[in-house]
């Protein structure tokens, strides 16, 4: 997809631990530990524009200036429950973050998503919002959770995946063009059951261990 608002990360270590997710003979511990170790390597990706201003450090050396992360903290938001196999990776990188929580799940007959779960911070507006969750397939989920989130009162946003299927993409760049996607792979397309091709099945299930 040539689209300057999706950054498909395709550092060798990121596909190397996507690969081995994908494999059906993955452990659930194993499984969760990529994840984790995925989300960390995007986060990094994710963050690259976060501004930055100069105060004075003393080293063992010499008094000088550099740079430190400006203004207000970020916030995670995880769709629930799949998106929290991502956190943990992503606040060893950031652990002064807020994390916010969306309860979401797709309908099994329509695909569409309805929300059960919605906490977040208070001061949405003033502060990044990176919203996490493993596959963005049809896309639906997480539309709905970016447009409550600027309902919220979120201005500046940022979507993470680990996967994504240009049928989700799609969705989600019409309904909110102006949010970055950062993400490890873009998949062929979506199967009949709304799930990614090739894919890793199921996240959720594979990090928790539910089938």
């Amino acid at each position: 997809m040539n689209d300057s608002q999706v950054h498909v990360v395709s550092h060798p270590l990121v596909q190397h631990k996507l690969t081995l997710a994908r494999s059906q003979d993955t452990t659930t511990d194993n499984f969760r530990r990529l994840v984790r170790e995925i989300a960390a390597m995007l986060a990094y990706e994710a963050t690259r524009d976060l501004p930055t201003e100069l105060v004075e450090v003393t080293t063992p050396l010499a008094r000088c200036r550099m740079p430190i992360l400006a203004g207000k903290k970020l916030c995670l938001v995880s769709i629930l429950r799949a998106g929290n196999g991502m956190l943990d990776g992503m606040i060893d990188l950031l652990p002064n973050a807020r994390v916010g929580h969306i309860g979401l799940y797709r309908d099994p007959a329509t695909l569409e998503p309805v929300e059960y779960y919605f906490k977040v911070p208070e001061d949405m507006a003033e502060r990044l919002v990176i919203v996490v969750d493993p596959m963005l397939a049809t896309g639906n989920s997480a539309a709905a959770a970016l447009t409550h989130l600027k309902r919220s009162g979120a201005t500046a946003l940022k979507l993470v995946n680990l996967l994504a299927a240009p049928e989700g993409l799609r969705t989600v760049r019409a309904a909110h063009p102006d949010v970055p996607i950062t993400l490890a792979a873009i998949d062929e397309r979506l199967n009949d059951h709304g799930y990614i091709v090739p894919g890793l099945g199921d996240a959720g299930d594979r990090i928790f261990g539910t089938k």
